[in-house]
């Protein structure tokens, strides 16, 4: 029996990460000059992305996130079920613009808790090289599918099919896919 053909991930509604943006920044009482000078980005793409328009890359949320001392779920966490089923290849998804590299939100902490889970595919040919996410924060990967190079810069460890890793996420890291059809579950842990 074949496998059926790879489904193109979703992306990310717009109007979830503009109605975030919008009360994060609300909360902070931050303008937005004040946010997108935080978080190095341009006014006008903020003014853009709280206006739902615009295609916000991975970088551009997470730079958000660390200026408005949130985690990355808050700025992309769809309303919630009562009971929620993401099919394979389903779910709302982010991309990077240095790397192949996706990643899909499969579930973001309730309040009180502090933790999200990620379902990530990754192609060799670049590297993803990420930003310390805010204080506290862990993350920890399990592999799926492929090989993989990963952890923070000086420490990545290569890692196969049911290898765990876990390493402190507020200090620079790197992933790399080592073979075609990298996949892993990640969870960020933030304290």
């Amino acid at each position: 029996m074949t496998e059926p053909p790879p489904r193109t991930p979703a992306r990310l509604p717009l109007e979830w990460i503009a109605a975030s943006l919008k009360r994060e920044r609300t909360r902070t009482g931050l303008s937005l000059s004040e946010l997108a000078k935080r978080a190095g980005i341009a006014k006008s793409t903020l003014s853009q992305l709280e206006a739902a328009s615009g295609n916000p890359s991975m970088e551009t949320i997470w730079a958000l996130a660390v200026a408005l001392g949130v985690p990355f779920s808050v700025l992309v966490e769809p309303p919630a079920p009562a009971v929620q089923v993401i099919r394979a290849g389903q779910g709302p998804t982010v991309h990077s613009e240095q790397s192949s590299y996706l990643a899909s939100l499969l579930s973001a902490c309730p309040p009180g808790a502090r933790r999200d889970i990620y379902y990530v595919w990754l192609e060799p040919g670049s590297v993803r090289d990420s930003e310390p996410h805010i204080p506290g924060t862990t993350e920890h990967i399990v592999v799926g599918e492929g090989r993989v190079k990963a952890g923070p810069h000086g420490e990545a460890v290569e890692l196969g099919p049911g290898d765990y890793l876990s390493y402190r996420g507020d200090v620079p890291h790197t992933y790399e896919a080592l073979t075609a059809g990298a996949k892993f579950v990640l969870i960020m842990q933030h304290m």
